[in-house]
C-alpha cells in the first residue's frame, strides 16, 4: 500500500510516500507539516526513511521523524547531515513488499536517486520527472540540464514500457501510461 501523506498540504513541501508491507518505508519527509501525526495515523512503526535527494522541501520534517520513530535514513550521499546509510547506485532495497533498484539520477541535485521496482512496476522519481512531461529544475545549485537529460534517458532504459505507477516529488502520481510521461519529459528537457 502506498499513501502520499502530503496530499492536501499547502506550502513549500514535497510529496511524502508511506509504503507499507514487509518493510514500512517513508520516501522523503516533506517540509512544514505534522508528518509524525500523519505517519502515526497509518502505522505505529516505521522501518526506515529513504530520500530521493536532500533539497529542503524533501527533508524539512526529517528530524521530527527520526526523533519520533528512531529510524535510519538512507540516501545517496552519506556525508550529508541526517543521512545514516548510503544508497549506492544499482543497489537494491526492500520497500514495502518488493525489491527496488536504486538509480543515481543527478541533474536536479547531485545526490538525486530514483527507486525502481520491476516486479510491482513502480518508479519513485523524486524531482527527476513530473506529470505531463515536466522535469526537475536545473537552475539551482548542483543543477545541470545535460546531466538531467542523461538521467531521464537512463531511467527510460532501465524501466519497463509497461511501468504501472510513477510517483513523483511534486504533483499527482501518474498511473496512465507513466512510461510515456517519462518519454515526454525527456523530449521537453532536450528542447
Amino acid at each position: 500500500m502506498i499513501d502520499n501523506l502530503a496530499t492536501g498540504v499547502g506550502g513549500f513541501t514535497s510529496n511524502t510516500f508511506l509504503v507499507q508491507g514487509d518493510r514500512t518505508v517513508l520516501i522523503d519527509t516533506g517540509n512544514g507539516f505534522d508528518l509524525v501525526d500523519a505517519v502515526s495515523s497509518h502505522t505505529d512503526e516505521l522501518d526506515t526513511v529513504v530520500l530521493t535527494h536532500t533539497h529542503p522541501d524533501h527533508i524539512g520534517n526529517l528530524a521530527s521523524i527520526t526523533d519520533a520513530f528512531d529510524v535510519d535514513v538512507w540516501g545517496f550521499d552519506s556525508s550529508v547531515s541526517g543521512v545514516d546509510r548510503e544508497l549506492a547506485d544499482e543497489a537494491t532495497i526492500t520497500i514495502g513488499d518488493h525489491e527496488y533498484t536504486v538509480l543515481h539520477t543527478p541533474g536536479h541535485k547531485d545526490d538525486h536517486v530514483c527507486l525502481y521496482g520491476a516486479d510491482p512496476g513502480i518508479l519513485f522519481a523524486g524531482d527527476l520527472v513530473f506529470e505531463n512531461g515536466g522535469f526537475g529544475r536545473t537552475d539551482l545549485e548542483e543543477g545541470d540540464r545535460n546531466l538531467l537529460i542523461e538521467s531521464i534517458n537512463r531511467v527510460l532504459d532501465a524501466v519497463s514500457e509497461d511501468l504501472g505507477q510513477l510517483h513523483v516529488g511534486h504533483g499527482p502520481s501518474v498511473t496512465t501510461d507513466p512510461y510515456e510521461t517519462i518519454t515526454l519529459a525527456y523530449r521537453a528537457a532536450r528542447m
